[in-house]
């Protein structure tokens, strides 16, 4: 019997760790990755993204073939602005991504707020992407979430990832006209 009582707690402890929301940095803005996502190293973010611009934070599987990067940009983004800022990131990347499809390239409203949502497929170096990204003004900084995978690993991480891109929640806060 005890037996049987531990076993019970510790699965009920191996599920409650596997759902523990992600903060993005210091903010309260939290989410929920998908299970066996690990934070990537600082070896494998630069080599994922070789650029000054890569992502403070990233989780991923352990390839990083798929990941979910999060990020607060110092970029201004009131929500009455998303629609040109919209339209900036559809120019800008219809120019610089090679083999960019759109999938979706939208508005929506995720944890009270209006986000746009770039949903697209790209061709790499080495193989083509599917990227899922999110983007809002949160605090007066551009918060970003980018869900990527190869075109290969999507169709096995895809409800996973849809998921814990719906459990995005930001603090309930008072309505400005900053935001």
């Amino acid at each position: 019997m005890k037996t049987l009582f531990l076993l019970f707690h510790l699965l009920i402890i191996t599920f409650t760790l596997h759902a523990n929301p992600i903060k993005v940095g210091e903010t309260e803005v939290t989410f929920v990755a998908p299970e066996g996502f690990k934070p990537l190293g600082k070896e494998l973010i630069a080599l994922k993204w070789p650029t000054n611009r890569a992502p403070a934070y990233v989780v991923g599987t352990l390839t990083g073939s798929t990941t979910i990067a999060y990020d607060l940009k110092p970029n201004k983004i009131p929500q009455k602005d998303l629609p040109e800022v919209q339209k900036s990131f559809t120019k800008l990347f219809s120019r610089i991504i090679p083999g960019i499809k759109w999938k979706k390239n939208e508005i929506i409203e995720l944890s009270g707020q209006k986000w746009i949502m770039l949903e697209m497929t790209s061709n790499a170096v080495d193989t083509d992407i599917h990227n899922i990204m999110l983007v809002t003004g949160y605090k007066g900084k551009m918060l970003i979430f980018n869900f990527n995978s190869t075109k290969e690993d999507f169709p096995k991480h895809e409800a996973k990832l849809r998921k814990s891109l719906k459990s995005i929640t930001l603090p309930i806060k008072k309505k400005s006209k900053a935001q």
